[in-house]
C-alpha cells in the first residue's frame, strides 16, 4: 500500500515541477490531482493505522478515479468528445460579435482541449491514466494479500 501511496505521491509532485516550469494546470488537471491526495491519505492511515482490505480498496478506487478523468481529458484534448463549457473553446457558427467577444472574455486562460505538453506523443493526462492503472494494480494486489 506504501508504495502505491508513494506513486501518487510522486505524481503530484511531478505535476508540481511541471506548474514550476510553467506549465500551468487547467481544470481538469487539477480534477485529476485530487483522487492522487486521496491515494495518498489512505497510505498514510495505513502507516498510522494497520492495513486493511478496505484501506486497499479504497486506494484502488481513488486511482481508478484519476485515471478515468486521465481518459476523459485526453478524449477532450484529442477532439473525441467536448470537455466542461469553463475549460474548452466553443463553435464560432452563428454567433453575433457581441456573442463572439463575450467568449473570447470569458474564456479560460488555460485551456483542456489543448495539449500543454506530451511524451512521444502521450500527453499528462494520458501518462496519469498509463501510470494511475499500474497504481490501482498494486492497490488491487495490496487488497487480495490483505
Amino acid at each position: 500500500m506504501l508504495l502505491a501511496a508513494a506513486g501518487s505521491a510522486g505524481l503530484l509532485l511531478a505535476a508540481l515541477v511541471f506548474q514550476a516550469f510553467g506549465i500551468e494546470p487547467c481544470k481538469l488537471c487539477w480534477w485529476q490531482r485530487y483522487p492522487h491526495y486521496a491515494a495518498v491519505a489512505v497510505g498514510v492511515l495505513a502507516l498510522v493505522w494497520r492495513p486493511s482490505v478496505l484501506l486497499a480498496w479504497s486506494g484502488a478506487a481513488a486511482v481508478a478515479a484519476t485515471a478515468a478523468i486521465g481518459i476523459y481529458h485526453t478524449g477532450v484534448e484529442r477532439k473525441f468528445w467536448a470537455g466542461p463549457d469553463t475549460c474548452t473553446a466553443g463553435a464560432l457558427n452563428g454567433q453575433s460579435a457581441q456573442d463572439l467577444l463575450s467568449q473570447i472574455m470569458a474564456a479560460p486562460l488555460i485551456r483542456c482541449d489543448e495539449v500543454a505538453w506530451a511524451l512521444f506523443g502521450i500527453s499528462m493526462p494520458s501518462w496519469n491514466a498509463i501510470a494511475s492503472l499500474g497504481l490501482m494494480a498494486i492497490w488491487v494486489a495490496a487488497a487480495r494479500r490483505a
